[in-house]
């Protein structure tokens, strides 16, 4: 598809597309907290549990086989989807806050020690700080926040990269920072922070819950350690979750978990770990969920990650010009044109009219709601 067509793909989604259904005279705009299913990933799902469904990685007899080769073809279609190096590099997850926490309990508790810093930014969403506050506080290392300002040039909020340098020494061990900021949809640079956090030997998560759905997504341009994102989020079903991280960091990580298929041995009085990803992934899967979430991935690419962005970023465009025409309202948002598509909003506080204070500060994810 060469452009987007609303109404084709409002067709695609039962909910909107059934006469009976709750969603059929609905305008949905909560994307940004999970997404509607089209009817391709709804299919693929009831399919698998009709006519092939089984554990995997556990038998050796023909559906169990079919069933991990279906399983692990999804592991490929999000590799490529990320453009991550090979798929051994995918961990499944439940999602975006499992992911993190992964990383925060099997490289953090490894990797940060007493007076270590770890540097995450006002943007974040609850996911993306509280397991780095819990491990600052078990570890004895300090937290740092980048602060937001308002984009003299462009307008909108941005993060304030110059003082994120300065923050920066030899005792950053990790930046964990928003790919697309959930309540002003500022696309932050995660290349350039990567960059700037490697030149002191620091890792960086990049939380990708909000720009997976719809941007193209490049981890290997952008050089991070660690990308994390939420099947629900982007047409796929609950439950279900990636973490990207590079061979040879996951390579130095133990397990979050540990029980059923993340053990390569077992004995008696020691066990040894499954090769990466599988150390992470203990326990039977949400294996319809990873199906889901394979078609999902597959119709999120014929629609066109490219289509995709421009077509969000018109409707956020065009959403926060009406606004400005509403003195009772005070739009938050990145810069202007390169924003993704999400605006905050605070309604009844004096407006922007003569002598009215204007908020100086934005929303951040952490709020709650």
């Amino acid at each position: 598809m060469t452009a987007i067509d609303p109404e084709r793909i409002r067709a695609d989604f039962p909910i909107f597309a059934d006469s009976g259904g709750a969603g059929a005279a609905c305008c949905y705009l909560d994307n940004a907290a999970s997404t509607q299913k089209p009817r391709q990933v709804i299919e693929a799902v009831a399919d698998f549990e009709r006519h092939a469904y089984a554990n995997v990685h556990r038998g050796i007899y023909k559906l169990s086989s079919a069933a991990t080769e279906r399983y692990e073809q999804v592991r490929g279609i999000a590799a490529r989807f990320i453009h991550a190096r090979e798929q051994g590099e995918i961990v499944f997850t439940h999602g975006a806050t499992e992911a993190i926490n992964l990383v925060a309990y099997s490289w953090g508790k490894r990797f940060v020690n007493a007076g270590d810093e770890i540097i995450v930014s006002e943007m974040e969403h609850h996911s993306n700080l509280i397991p780095w506050q819990l491990l600052a506080r078990e570890k004895g290392a300090r937290l740092l926040f980048i602060p937001v300002k308002r984009d003299g040039s462009r307008g909108g909020w941005v993060l304030d990269l110059e003082r994120y340098r300065e923050m920066l020494s030899p005792r950053t061990r990790l930046v964990a920072v928003t790919h697309v900021s959930n309540v002003l949809g500022a696309r932050n640079d995660v290349a350039a922070i990567t960059r700037a956090a490697h030149e002191v030997g620091a890792r960086v998560l990049a939380d990708g819950a909000q720009s997976a759905a719809h941007m193209r997504v490049d981890v290997t341009a952008i050089g991070c350690d660690f990308f994390v994102f939420s099947g629900h989020k982007m047409l796929a079903p609950t439950g279900t979750g990636v973490l990207y991280g590079r061979r040879e960091v996951l390579e130095e990580m133990g397990p979050f978990m540990t029980g059923g298929e993340m053990v390569a041995e077992v004995e008696k009085e020691y066990s040894t770990w499954a090769e990466v990803p599988h150390r992470f992934e203990a326990g039977t899967p949400n294996i319809s969920g990873v199906i889901g979430l394979g078609a999902a991935i597959e119709y999120l690419d014929r629609l066109g990650m490219e289509e995709i962005e421009r077509h969000v970023r018109r409707l956020a465009d065009l959403a926060q010009e009406r606004a400005a025409e509403d003195d009772r309202l005070e739009v938050f948002r990145g810069p202007a044109g390169d924003a993704a598509g999400i605006i905050s909003y605070r309604v009844g506080f004096g407006g922007r009219g003569p002598g009215s204070p204007r908020s100086p500060r934005p929303p951040t994810g952490r709020r709650p709601g």
